[in-house]
């Protein structure tokens, strides 16, 4: 991350932080306005009955790939490879949803979103495989213009071929998952997934000060409206709920630099670790269990993953899956 100039990247990126904090100052003050506006006008009703479909793959099954290397395009590339290939999952026609992680916007050297250039050679890939059309969202913390901008993903993902859906008015439906406690009549981004054949999920593997990582089943805390704050108070059942409502045909977690310390947001590259390791799986437990030793935990130490394992979400012993590992 050096330009024969130290002094200079430092600059840099003081700089860039900068830009991006004062971007989130504007947009959250934004964001609050829109929120109590809409909470006094009794604007945009939430539309009932929404259903989130299974995104999986019977045929693929439970498959994992660990591959190690610096070069993030290298590694999901073999990595995918190690799964099936990108055929066995997108076929010819298919409308495919990617749910990347911008919930904050920050530059994307900070680790704290999705990867631009791998978000885009997803696309890229999708489309190669003969895929109809692609779709990037989420519905991140700041504004989410600000956010797919200041992250790079929406500039790249766009080059790469692929539409941008804004969590705009009228795409929000309320959900609830049968024997849920929490998901109950909740406001979630689904019409962009009713619109979809496929689902995949790409996010930075990393720390979180709640949960303990934030990862892949944690990424679809993304597709949450409303306050959805007020389930921090049961951050593991919450996670454990989406892992049972959402089923994507497979997920991707990039732990090429992974977050240590100060997660979910970071701010410092002092939190961040060279840690060379792209991990793609159908099982989002799975994927999970392996990226917590990443962190140097054990999965038993995030409970999250050992209530969706029981709640037949997916599979916590990841060896079970006999895990295809490579290097590039």
């Amino acid at each position: 991350m050096t330009n024969g100039d130290g002094g200079q990247t430092r600059r840099e990126f003081l700089m860039r932080s900068a830009r991006a904090a004062a971007a989130v100052a504007v947009t959250w003050a934004g964001g609050a306005w829109l929120w109590r506006r809409g909470r006094r006008t009794g604007q945009a009703p939430i539309a009932a009955g929404a259903v989130i479909p299974n995104f999986s793959v019977p045929s693929a099954g439970k498959r994992m790939a660990i591959v190690t290397g610096a070069d993030r395009l290298k590694t999901v590339g073999r990595a995918l490879e190690g799964v099936g290939g990108i055929s066995a999952f997108i076929k010819k026609g298919d409308r495919v949803a990617i749910k990347v992680n911008a919930a904050f916007a920050t530059p994307a050297m900070l680790s704290a979103t999705t990867n631009p250039e791998l978000a885009a050679e997803l696309v890229r890939l999708c489309l190669a495989a003969g895929a109809r059309s692609v779709a990037v969202l989420d519905n991140p913390i700041n504004d989410a213009e600000s956010c797919f901008a200041l992250t790079g993903i929406g500039e790249a993902v766009r080059k790469a071929g692929a539409q941008v859906i804004m969590p705009r008015e009228g795409l929000f439906r309320r959900v609830t998952l049968a024997g849920g406690r929490l998901i109950r009549d909740w406001p979630a981004f689904t019409e962009p997934l009713a619109r979809a054949d496929k689902l995949i999920g790409v996010t930075p593997l990393k720390h979180h000060s709640r949960s303990g990582a934030s990862m892949t089943m944690k990424n679809f805390y993304g597709l949450l409206g409303g306050r959805r704050n007020r389930f921090h108070q049961d951050i593991n059942g919450i996670i454990m709920e989406l892992a049972q409502l959402v089923r994507p045909t497979f997920v991707v977690l990039d732990g090429t630099t992974a977050m240590m310390t100060n997660g979910p947001t970071g701010g410092s590259l002092a939190d961040l670790k060279a840690t060379n390791t792209m991990i793609v799986s159908t099982d989002p437990v799975a994927a999970d269990a392996f990226g917590a030793t990443v962190l140097g935990n054990r999965a038993s130490d995030l409970p999250y993953i050992g209530r969706a394992a029981a709640a037949g979400a997916g599979i916590a012993d990841f060896e079970s899956l006999k895990p295809m590992r490579a290097r590039v």
